[in-house]
Order: structure tokens, then C-alpha cells, then sequence
């Protein structure tokens, strides 16, 4: 059995997986030397040879026995209703790395403790700034472009949330962009909402409008009422600290003189 002992944000997670597969994805989590003042957290066994290749984005949600199931045509993943236990059957290295991102995002809602924001992040002068968007508005652009800027994320960022302060870890959970090792979390400094256009131009967006913006950048799965209300409650949070705007941007890396 091949085990990964692995810190993702505040919390200490062990992977465990009896195949003899080399997961990919599993690269991007880095192994963190045992610490016996923290408490595992949560525990993950990896399982191959389910289901089908990857279908669409739906996924299934059950409660049974103070269990959730989530399943989707190439991955299920099975967890005890307190997220301490977790079994995660996959197809292929694709269904494991949604499963994992499917399974951290509801494991760090349940506990109140953040969100996982699909956008990318880069770190300037000792404070994170995220750059979100719809599909193809150019959160992979504008992190190239960032460079040589530290990249915290290029896909999906987590984001730490408490009454009085909003911060972002190093994020495993990438795309195609690798990034040196970084450890702890700095503050989030501001959120940008893309839009690629001729002229680069910052608008402050108000609260509310924040609000929606970020509602579909969020990867959550709410199994209940709720949970819906704690993701919701985080973001009211996340948009009341955290300025957002509008970021019209050429392709280009001018864009940061609006920002820095």
C-alpha cells in the first residue's frame, strides 16, 4: 500500500493507495514530514477500476447510514458524514483529480473553514490576488502573464475565510502550471473578475454584485440545506473583506499596473 501524508491548507490529509498506479495528479501534493502535535484530519483510501470515462460534470449526491455518496460516471467517493473517512473509487487520473477537488472542497465547507474558488491566484508583494472568470475569460492567461510572480494557484484556489481575515494557501489542485513549494497562507488583497478586451480598466464592483459574480466560481456540491447556507455565508464573508472588480485586460502583463 502506498501512502501520502500531505498537508492541504490548515489540515493534515493521508492518502492511501493499494494499486500499484503512479497517480499523476498525486504529484502536486506534497509530502509533509510527520508533525505529533496535529491530528490527522482526513483520511483517504484510493480504489481503481470504476465506472466509465468521463461523461459530464453531473454529479449525484445521496445521504445513507451517516454516510455521502457522491458519484459520477468515472469516480464515486464514499465519506462519513463527519468527513473524518473517505474511500474515492476512479476511473482514470482525470476522475481522481475532480473526485480529490469535489471531495476537499465539501470537506473544508462542512467545517465552516472556507472555499475553493475556481480562479487562479498569484502572490505580489506579500499578498495574494485572485483572478476569476467564466470559462476561456483567462485566469490561465493572466497567471502566465504573472510571472515572474509567485503562483499560488492556476485553477482552483483555496481560500481560507474567518470574520477577520481572508487568506489563500498554495493550492495542489492545478491545471498545467507548476509552481515552487509554498508554505503557510498570505492575506487576499483583492478579486479579480476577467474580461479580455483592447483597453485594460479596473472597476470596483459593490457588494451585492460581488456576491453574484462569485456564486458559480465556487466548486461546491451542497448535499443539504444546509450546507448551501455555510457556502453562502462564506462568500458574504470572502466579498465583505475582500474588494472585487471587474478586470478588463489586453494579453498583456500592464494589467498588474492597475493592481500593484
Amino acid at each position: 500500500m502506498k501512502v501520502l501524508q500531505t498537508k492541504i491548507g490548515d489540515h493534515l490529509i493521508h492518502i492511501m493507495s493499494e494499486s500499484g498506479n503512479q497517480h499523476k495528479i498525486l504529484q502536486n501534493f506534497h509530502s509533509f514530514e510527520d508533525d505529533e502535535n496535529q491530528t490527522v484530519d482526513l483520511i483517504i483510501k484510493i480504489n481503481d477500476g470504476y465506472g466509465v470515462p468521463f461523461q459530464d460534470y453531473e454529479v449525484e449526491i445521496t445521504k445513507k447510514n451517516n454516510r455521502v455518496i457522491y458519484s459520477r460516471a468515472d469516480y464515486l467517493i464514499d465519506v462519513d458524514s463527519e468527513y473524518k473517512f473517505a474511500t474515492i473509487s476512479v476511473y482514470d487520473d482525470l476522475a481522481l483529480k475532480h473526485a480529490l477537488t469535489n471531495l476537499y472542497s465539501s470537506f473544508i465547507v462542512h467545517h465552516n473553514w472556507g472555499l475553493l474558488v475556481h480562479s487562479s491566484c498569484v502572490l505580489e508583494n506579500g499578498k495574494a490576488h485572485l483572478f476569476a472568470g467564466h470559462s476561456g475569460a483567462g485566469k490561465s492567461t493572466a497567471a502566465k502573464l504573472s510571472y515572474p510572480r509567485q503562483l499560488l494557484s492556476d485553477e482552483a484556489s483555496i481560500v481560507k475565510i474567518t470574520p477577520n481575515q481572508v487568506s489563500v494557501f498554495n493550492s495542489p489542485f492545478r491545471s498545467e502550471l507548476e509552481a515552487e513549494p509554498f508554505e503557510g497562507n498570505v492575506e487576499l488583497a483583492s478579486v479579480q473578475i476577467l474580461f479580455q478586451a483592447l483597453q485594460n480598466q479596473r472597476v470596483k464592483i459593490e457588494k451585492s454584485d460581488a456576491l453574484l459574480h462569485l456564486m458559480d466560481k465556487v466548486f461546491f456540491w451542497p448535499q443539504s440545506q444546509e450546507e448551501l447556507k455555510k457556502i453562502l455565508q462564506l462568500m458574504s464573508q470572502l466579498v465583505k473583506q475582500v474588494p472585487v472588480y471587474e478586470l478588463h485586460f489586453q494579453k498583456n502583463n500592464t494589467f498588474w499596473e492597475l493592481i500593484s
